[in-house]
């Protein structure tokens, strides 16, 4: 902190605040004109970083390679992220730097190179400068370990961020970076984003290279992981895409389909054809995250575009035989060796402490009751195909929780977890706040099933006036870019209502 403290007092000649409240294609603009210097731009957000962590604890340390990066990136002077900081979370494998994924037993492992994701930020001009805090292995959708404790939400210190990518939803929604890379394997970008009011987008897995992404996971391999993008807007998500879709990705790791970013159909205009559904059958909706959803709707409708009610098929079942198989599937943690547990996982202690025959004989067993999930996904597909549609709008889940409760209810990540089960590229888009109608209302909320999860539920979101609310957008596999520009269609009809009701 002294260090980068002494680096900002070295630069007096920055304006701070007019530097960090720029949006990320408002600076690469004044990047690539020289009316802004790189050194400027990383001493401005790292000194707003310092700030948002000591509210926020949302970092797990600064890189000051960033600094010496400077010199480099000066000389070059090209990249689509030219001058840009980047915030990394912290499974993210950054030269000579832990990946602890907020577990004792991994720390004073640094790796030994880059990942891929960071080397091709590098290429492109960005400025890795922070990583940011996660949950102990990855196990959670709350963000707190043993190591560098709890981080708060930067809407509502009394809330949870979300998880795991939650460091990097309160650093970017407290303002301390413009954009950020997470990883998603069952809404670990989309509910930090959602719960901190931002952008988050999981591509189709294997669009972005996962190549030194660490985990605590050994075996999991029913549903791969996406790295994706968190931002202050949908513009931020498509240019770190954009930038990500590279040559020197597709040369760096060849198991990466060489699919350059679509441009053309990102930025179409075309009226779309879009699916939804208001209700998968497993959770009901928070009466805000209904509320935001109907809202929404009605507004593409307006806007010309066409609507169809998508089956959601049976998502009950497969949510339900997935999670308990892939849950004893998980069979081996890295932090069994003796650490402390974290209060977020304490609930799931019990599995995770388990003996691995144990859990091997309880997967086996299990194994005839799973849902086949490949004949799902081409139900799925089919029905796509009968409807005709390019795009569908979900629920996301939301508001952000009060502390202790993601542990508690892994039955409320239906809405994220499906998309990673069926590959779908997903991404969430801020579009409400919590109103006090919608708290009294919550008194009245029964829940699908009317059991002890959904009583659990209403206690996890209570308090949440004024917090932000945002809608799920998905396309089918390898369409990201369609994705992208539904998630743009709607943030654009949002600001447009509301500059329209203010008025």
């Amino acid at each position: 902190i002294l260090i980068i403290c002494d680096v900002c007092f070295q630069n007096p000649d920055f304006e701070s605040s007019s530097i960090v409240s720029l949006s990320l294609p408002e600076l690469t603009g004044k990047l690539k004109d020289g009316s802004l210097q790189p050194d400027a731009v990383l001493y401005a957000l790292m000194e707003k970083a310092l700030e948002v962590n000591k509210n926020l604890n949302c970092s797990t340390e600064f890189l000051m390679e960033s600094v010496a990066q400077l010199e480099d990136i000066k000389t070059q002077k090209k990249g689509l992220l030219y001058g840009v900081p980047i915030s990394i979370k912290d499974n993210v494998s950054y030269e000579g730097h832990d990946t602890s994924c907020g577990v004792v037993s991994k720390l004073g492992q640094p790796a030994l190179v880059d990942s891929v994701v960071v080397k091709v930020l590098k290429k492109q001009g960005a400025i890795p400068f922070i990583k940011t805090n996660i949950p102990q292995g990855l196990l959670n959708y709350d963000c707190s370990n043993p190591i560098y404790g709890q981080t708060l939400n930067p809407c509502n210190l009394q809330k949870s961020p979300g998880g795991s990518s939650g460091g990097e939803g309160a650093l970017i929604g407290g303002g301390g970076s413009f954009l950020g890379i997470g990883t998603d394997i069952a809404g670990s970008i989309r509910i930090p984003a959602s719960f901190c009011g931002i952008c988050g987008f999981k591509p189709t897995a294997k669009r972005i290279s996962a190549r030194g992404i660490s985990s605590c996971i050994k075996g999991q391999n029913s549903v791969l992981p996406s790295l994706g993008p968190l931002a202050r807007d949908v513009e931020s998500l498509a240019l770190c895409m954009q930038a990500l879709l590279c040559q020197d990705m597709f040369s760096l790791d060849p198991t990466v389909p060489p699919i350059p970013f679509n441009q053309e159909v990102y930025e179409s205009s075309e009226p779309l054809r879009i699916g939804y559904y208001e209700n998968d059958g497993y959770l009901q909706p928070s009466p805000s995250m209904a509320r935001a959803f109907r809202e929404t709707k009605d507004l593409l409708e307006r806007a010309g575009h066409t609507v169809h009610r998508h089956t959601a098929l049976t998502v009950p079942r497969l949510i339900h035989s997935n999670h308990m198989s892939g849950v004893y599937c998980m069979c081996l943690c890295d932090f069994r060796k003796p650490s402390p547990i974290d209060p977020c996982i304490r609930n799931q202690d019990m599995i995770l402490s388990t003996p691995g025959f144990i859990m091997r004989l309880i997967s086996f067993v299990l194994k005839p009751f799973v849902s086949d999930e490949i004949g799902y996904i081409q139900e799925v597909i089919a029905e796509w195909r009968r409807l005709n549609v390019d795009v569908l709008l979900c629920p996301m889940l939301g508001p952000a929780y009060n502390f202790t409760y993601c542990g508690r209810l892994n039955s409320a990540l239906s809405y994220t977890s499906l998309y990673n089960l069926l590959n779908f590229p997903a991404g969430v888009v801020p579009v409400s706040a919590v109103t006090e109608e919608d708290e009294a209302q919550l008194s009245q909320y029964t829940g699908v099933h009317g059991d002890m999860w959904d009583k659990l539920f209403v206690k996890a979101v209570k308090g949440g006036v004024g917090l932000p609310v945002t809608v799920q957008c998905v396309s089918l596999p390898w369409q990201d870019e369609m994705c992208l520009r539904f998630m743009r269609e709607v943030e654009q009809l949002t600001a447009k209502n509301k500059l329209t009701r203010k008025y």
